[in-house]
């Protein structure tokens, strides 16, 4: 009688499991035998992940993850390779950096010379007639450090018209041709918000624009047909899938959604795009009774994009003391802050009509005014989840910081631009302004959410070499191999949560994505090197071995 309640009791346990077995549910793709850190503080690490469609069915060790293998399972073997979250960049130029893909290209260009010839060599490729465009140069790296003038390039784009820009945006180069097409003489005023440089000899224009006035030359530029611009968003795709991005928050312009709206339709999206389109566009939202953000989770309008001023390299951020390099200039307010008053009745017409906020502001007094406008409104209009944004929030005075936390505002951060600006920042606002400059860890301490981005294309859309640089603060020239100002770096693990679960919550999708969790959104990346078991100085050598999308792979080195 005991033997055969024993076999009962088996038989019983052996269907038992049976069951269980044919409920669980078995995976699309699994990613075995690796290191996975998740970005979820509750579970941090996990050897395998299992994928059922676009979401994550479970992180955990290899061989739970095993059993969710069935016959139709594709499987990964990672060999121990890192798997992380997939990258969301914070802040891009987008279609911009599509198009700069397909053109000249200026920004390793390290001589006169060097420029020049790049020039000639595109005008002669390009035939006579058509406009020569983007390359973000950037005259701190010229040997002595010059910006550019018309006379460099007229001898070699006689049939040309050329509008090269620096690579912040904040300032072009165009030739002769150009200014004529233009109408820009050395009778031409500067429009407010902007400068065209002249000679201070003969008062003619150098053929250096910035901020403002670049829009008396790009008026007339031919607008690309939507066939291009569907190239160069493609492009942009690849190159993302290649870095590992698979989140993009793009600084656009309203015309640039239908692009991917068609891209989308095509099916052909590889990477969630959270679009912002300018804040002078603010009537187009509060006509449609539209909330941000709105869209799906491969598709969303996010909010509306302001400016502030200009950029450290242009020399047009706007602060409270001269340049040191040029006492005369403190700077300039962008286009967007006039007539006086414009910017906060726009930022108080999107707080009444529910949306998102994200204003670029580079130097401190430019941060300092949008933060008193943020303060003003909030206290006006009481607590909500707003989540709005500084964009760069790049130099700061000490109290700012402080109020940056307390009124609850994303700082939009760009690291890799420390270790740009870090060679040449020194000499253009003093050694003191500079403590508070991509102030990364004093922010982090004071309790403000660090959202990670590249400003793609003013620096490499890489969030590998974003996390380098967050973490090491070692400049390019390789003078501060301690890092540039030290005290502000951050920790490997603050980083990659501000390329991630940091990057989510900017856009109000933390509980959809960026980190590795049961029901999450099946993007991952996988790196070529387990950056948590390294010296910080080698991050920059890793490489994005796959990049998963959506539950599929879509890129594989």
């Amino acid at each position: 009688m005991k033997e055969f309640v024993i076999i009962l009791i088996l038989f019983f346990s052996l269907v038992l499991v049976s069951q269980t077995d044919s409920r669980r549910e078995m995976a699309d793709l699994v990613l075995l035998n690796g290191t996975v850190w998740t970005v979820n503080p509750d579970q941090p690490w996990a050897e395998a992940v299992a994928l059922k469609g676009d979401k994550i069915l479970e992180a955990s060790s290899s061989e739970e993850i095993k059993k969710m293998i069935g016959n139709n399972t594709q499987v990964i073997d990672l060999k121990g390779d890192l798997v992380l979250p997939g990258f969301i960049d914070s802040h891009t130029h987008f279609l911009h950096g599509g198009f700069s893909l397909l053109s000249i290209r200026l920004r390793d260009a390290e001589s006169r010379e060097e420029f020049i010839t790049r020039i000639d060599d595109k005008a002669k490729e390009i035939g006579k007639g058509v406009w020569i465009l983007d390359g973000d140069w950037d005259h701190q790296s010229f040997d002595p450090p010059e910006l550019p003038r018309k006379e460099w390039i007229d001898p070699v784009t006689r049939h040309n018209p050329v509008c090269v820009n620096r690579h912040d945006g904040h300032m072009v180069l165009i030739n002769s041709l150009a200014l004529k097409l233009a109408g820009i003489t050395k009778n031409t005023p500067t429009p407010v918000g902007g400068e065209i440089l002249k000679d201070p000899e003969t008062g003619e224009p150098t053929g250096i624009l910035k901020d403002a006035a670049m829009n008396l030359v790009m008026r007339h530029i031919p607008e690309p047909s939507f066939k291009e611009k569907l190239k160069a968003a493609e492009v942009a795709l690849k190159h993302a899938a290649e870095a590992g991005v698979t989140s993009i928050h793009d600084m656009a312009y309203a015309e640039e959604f239908e692009v991917y709206q068609e891209l989308l339709r095509q099916n052909k999206l590889t990477a969630r795009l959270y679009v912002y389109i300018l804040i002078t566009e603010v009537e187009i939202y509060a006509r449609l009774k539209l909330k941000t953000p709105f869209g799906n989770n491969l598709l969303k309008i996010g909010g509306l994009k302001g400016f502030v001023d200009g950029s450290l390299g242009s020399s047009t951020a706007l602060f409270f003391d001269p340049y040191t390099d040029n006492p005369q200039k403190k700077g300039l307010l962008y286009s967007q802050m006039f007539p006086e008053g414009i910017m906060e009745k726009r930022i108080i017409q999107a707080d009444k009509a529910g949306l998102q906020v994200a204003v670029h502001a580079i130097g401190d007094k430019a941060n300092n005014i949008l933060l008193d406008i943020f303060e003003r409104i909030i206290t006006q209009n009481g607590e909500r989840d707003r989540r709005w944004r500084i964009e760069h929030a790049q130099h700061l005075l000490p109290q700012d910081i402080e109020r940056i936390a307390n009124l609850g505002i994303i700082a939009s951060i760009q690291p890799y631009h420390a270790i740009d600006d870090g060679r040449w920042a020194e000499r253009k606002i003093g050694r003191k302004r500079c403590q508070y400059t991509y102030a990364f860890k004093s922010l982090v301490e004071k309790g403000a959410v660090l959202a990670c981005g590249s400003d793609w294309t003013v620096a490499p859309l890489d969030p590998i070499s974003g996390i380098y640089a967050a973490v090491t603060r070692q400049t390019l020239d390789g003078k501060h191999p301690e890092g540039w100002f030290p005290e502000q770096k951050i920790s490997l693990e603050e980083a990659i949560r501000g390329y991630t679960l940091n990057g989510a919550y900017a856009e109000f999708s933390e509980n959809l994505k960026g980190s590795v969790e049961k029901g999450k959104l099946a993007d991952l990346v996988v790196l070529s090197r387990n950056i948590f078991k390294i010296q910080p100085d080698e991050i920059q050598k890793t490489e994005v071995k796959m990049t998963i999308f959506n539950g599929k792979v879509i890129y594989k080195k």
